[in-house]
């Protein structure tokens, strides 16, 4: 299941027709103007000494992780001279803050920064500083807070609603979260799905059970539409109520209402049904997160050796393989007497004897995706010699991190070719696909095309929900054509597809041509869809005649309603 690298070196060089090779892909991004010049030769950076982002983004690095280690030493060492660095901003404290091993070491840090006339705390610090209070619970610390900011004690900062909800139902204030939500209401006409999830997730932690249901009834009722965390939030609380049965119907119904899978719901039903030794279920689960093309979290590492250890070898190989931590990633450390040693040092720390007085604090190296991404965004020459010179040690899971966080399709397929030659990385199907979708939401159908290609030359398969979202990303942008191309090749470069499968994968075709405008395309596909045994839903039904109503198409309307009364389908309320 490995793209090996002179195949990728093959997607850079393409044979043409007459046998000439040519810079195809390449040539492809040189031909389409996604940026502006005049900006990208105006464009600069406040950033000296550093000569350019990436050198700065590592120099950052460095001294987070330098802010770290001092964190974790009792008393911290070195730790004001380390602040007192020229280079200290509110992002290097902001990572430092997240990476704290306790409320109390991020208090500390706090406290040393007030000797540190240079700097000024700004949003992304005291929104830091907040969730530690929250997550502590420490609502006193936290309220002050939130008075010291809304009194302009800090100018370059503002707390919403959203904030406020958040941090008081991490620290399970129930009446703060509620009395921010009537206010939020007020000021609002319309107030976002995610505040009802706060209160909903809130009360089931407090085990309110009517209480959540009515927040549930309430989100319905006032127009907002439930989500991926909305769905996630009840079936987490059914497996901690011993509801399994129940959490996986809900779990299973959620294609038919178009609401992608999340890790988090896999990683919850994993837990839940191996805890109660219910296996069978549990590679079920597993077999469709490979279909769904997720990358598997370490969190979900424990479940699987407890299924490996009941004789599950062949179907946890991959996935634990996947989790492994990879000998190659280097830890940072220092020795630190071990009568001074915090008994208690936090989740990313690990402690190996040195000898009978000393112990090694260790750390793996701090790294944010994102604003390594950022870093690149123009991936100038001078960028990549920087990139190169750090010698990062290239996962599939970083660099899918890294690919997702690109603004640019262009800049994400110059890193996507570049690290596909560096030592110990080859690409795979989760790499591929999360660049292959990124192509597709900018309407690059022709990579996406060569890509599919080479994929079937390696016998690589495909995850069927890459598929669907490529195909829904080119209705999005209006590419009927390559709508259908993607839908016939994706059939086949799938593997064998449940009926159910094929009918979600048929009914995003449809959705796709629809917002293309190709009625008669979209009613061929339907007979065709029909006559293969596959038979749509009601999802399908709904938004095609919505679509021809809005055409004013009423015969084409009245045939599709035919249609659904012959099939046996249960008309929804969207429908009628």
């Amino acid at each position: 299941m490995f793209l090996k690298r002179n195949s990728v070196k093959y997607l850079v060089r393409v044979p043409n027709e007459n046998g000439h090779l040519r810079c195809g892909l390449r040539r492809l991004f040189q031909s389409i103007n996604l940026f502006n010049n005049l900006t990208q030769q105006t464009r600069h950076f406040d950033r000296s000494p550093f000569p350019n982002e990436v050198s700065l983004y590592l120099h950052r690095a460095k001294l987070i992780d330098s802010i770290r280690l001092s964190l974790r030493s009792n008393p911290p060492s070195s730790l004001i001279s380390h602040l007192k660095s020229p280079t200290l901003d509110s992002f290097v404290v902001a990572n430092a803050l997240r990476s704290a091993p306790s409320p109390d070491a991020a208090l500390s840090l706090i406290e040393a920064l007030k000797e540190i006339p240079h700097f000024s705390h700004t949003q992304a610090t005291l929104r830091a500083l907040a969730k530690i209070f929250a997550k502590s619970r420490r609502s006193v610390e936290l309220k002050t807070l939130i008075d010291d900011i809304n009194g302009s004690k800090f100018t370059n900062a503002c707390v919403s609603y959203m904030d406020l909800m958040q941090w008081h139902a991490a620290a399970g204030d129930l009446e703060s979260v509620l009395h921010a939500w009537d206010r939020y209401r007020f000021s609002n006409k319309r107030v976002c799905t995610e505040s009802y999830n706060i209160i909903m997730r809130l009360y089931t932690q407090m085990g309110k059970d009517s209480a959540a249901v009515q927040i549930f009834n309430r989100m319905i009722d006032e127009g907002a539409i439930p989500n991926s965390r909305t769905y996630t939030i009840i079936i987490d609380h059914l497996v901690n109520s011993g509801k399994l049965d129940s959490a996986m119907e809900v779990f299973n119904i959620l294609p038919l209402m178009r609401i992608k899978h999340t890790l988090r719901q896999y990683l919850v039903l994993v837990e839940g049904f191996t805890i109660v030794e219910r296996f069978d279920v549990v590679k079920t689960i597993l077999n469709e997160m490979r279909i769904d093309g997720i990358l598997p979290g370490r969190a979900m590492r424990l479940s699987l050796q407890r299924m490996r250890e009941a004789g599950y070898v062949e179907e946890t190989d991959e996935f634990i393989r996947e989790m492994l931590p990879d000998e190659r990633i280097k830890s940072i450390g220092y020795c630190v007497d071990s009568s001074d040693e915090d008994e208690d040092e936090g989740e990313d720390v690990n402690h190996a004897s040195a000898d009978a007085d000393e112990d090694v604090v260790q750390l793996k190296p701090w790294l944010d995706p994102r604003a390594l991404a950022k870093a690149l965004h123009n991936w100038s020459p001078d960028e990549v010699a920087a990139l190169e010179d750090a010698k990062f040690v290239w996962t599939s899971r970083l660099v899918c991190k890294i690919l997702r966080n690109f603004r640019s399709p262009e800049a994400a397929w110059d890193f996507f070719c570049w690290v596909a030659y560096q030592p110990g990385f080859t690409h795979d199907i989760y790499t591929i696909q999360r660049m292959m979708t990124s192509l597709a939401r900018h309407g690059h159908a022709e990579v996406v095309d060569k890509l599919i290609s080479k994929l079937r030359r390696e016998g690589m398969r495909l995850p069927f929900s890459t598929i669907k979202l490529i195909i829904d990303f080119y209705g999005i942008s209006k590419n009927a054509d390559a709508a259908l191309k993607v839908f016939r090749d994706g059939k086949t470069l799938c593997g064998p597809m449940s009926k159910f499968n094929l009918m979600l994968l048929y009914s995003s075709l449809l959705r796709a041509l629809t917002k293309c405008g190709k009625s008669s395309d979209a009613l061929d596909v339907l007979e065709e869809m029909i006559l293969c045994g596959i038979n749509p839903d009601i999802q399908t039904f709904s938004g095609l005649m919505h679509y021809f109503a809005l055409q004013g198409d009423i015969k084409t309307v009245q045939r599709l309603f035919a249609m659904v009364r012959q099939s046996g389908v249960q008309p929804d309320a969207f429908t009628v």
